[in-house]
């Protein structure tokens, strides 16, 4: 019985995403069909054909061939998703590496910092946000994006929890065979802990493949617009598109996940253990 019901709620979370690709295969004219009482205003439900009559490629066609517009704001997510989590490894792998290994004076009170930092939503610190940037001329570029995001205290959070389960006996011990603290954190640190790095990985590609406030906000000009905001402005009378677009839009969140859904979950359980 409890198959059964996963079963009916799967298919039931599910259901959004099979429109979709059936939405990419109806030709203009069941889509249209389908969407008279929503594209005309009319007072009705609209209609649906999970399996077209006559199924169709051309929306795909005008995607992939025909909107040069389409690829330039799907570049635009890549290079900041790719950009934003280098800028995070780089700064908040090393930052967590010292909140969990190291005992400094005020180690606790700058770490409870950062976690109310991680707690502060976008609108509280957008405004200190844009005169930072309008300081440093990066309005209207990506840069207003990536630079904001790589200073994220989530990350440094999520990977602190995975050095925090070495055990102290294992460092102190390669202190004591002549070991570096480069070495250590090389050879010891970040085998170990992959599993919070790679689930910070997945979960910030998530994140900021979906991103929508800051964009929205510090980009005027829409040739750097990421997919996210790109995705709303396809007007109704283009259905077919906008559905074609809603699919490729899915597929790298969807690989991402699907390779790091093990080490999603490993990371997650060790950030549930105490300090």
């Amino acid at each position: 019985m409890r198959k059964i019901w996963l079963f009916l709620l799967g298919a039931f979370f599910i259901t959004p995403v099979f429109l979709v690709l059936s939405g990419t295969v109806l030709s203009r004219y069941e889509l249209q069909e389908c969407l008279l009482p929503l594209i005309t205003g009319a007072d009705q439900f609209i209609g649906w054909k999970f399996f077209p009559q006559y199924p169709t490629f051309e929306h795909y066609l005008r995607v992939l061939f025909y909107t040069p517009q389409f690829f330039v704001v799907f570049w635009n997510s890549m290079k900041i998703v790719v950009l934003v989590l280098a800028g995070q490894l780089f700064l908040a792998v090393p930052a967590a590496w010292a909140f969990a290994v190291y005992r400094f004076r005020f180690r606790k009170v700058l770490f409870t910092l950062y976690v109310v930092l991680m707690l502060m939503p976008f609108q509280v610190t957008m405004l200190s946000n844009y005169l930072v940037l309008e300081e440093l001329h990066l309005m209207n570029t990506h840069g207003a994006i990536i630079f904001p995001a790589v200073f994220s205290t989530f990350p440094v959070f999520l990977i602190y929890r995975g050095f925090c389960a070495l055990p102290d006996s294992l460092i102190d011990a390669a202190r004591v065979d002549g070991a570096g603290e480069w070495m250590i954190f090389w050879k010891i640190g970040l085998p170990l802990a992959s599993n919070g790095i790679l689930s910070a990985v997945v979960l910030n590609f998530l994140e900021y493949w979906n991103l929508m406030e800051q964009p929205l906000a510090f980009l005027e000009d829409q040739s750097l617009w990421p997919l996210s905001l790109y995705l709303p402005e396809i007007h109704l009378d283009q259905a077919g598109y906008s559905f074609v677009a809603s699919v490729i839009t899915l597929i790298p969140p969807v690989f991402v996940f699907l390779i790091g859904q093990e080490y999603l979950e490993r990371g997650i359980a060790a950030s549930a253990l105490k300090e």
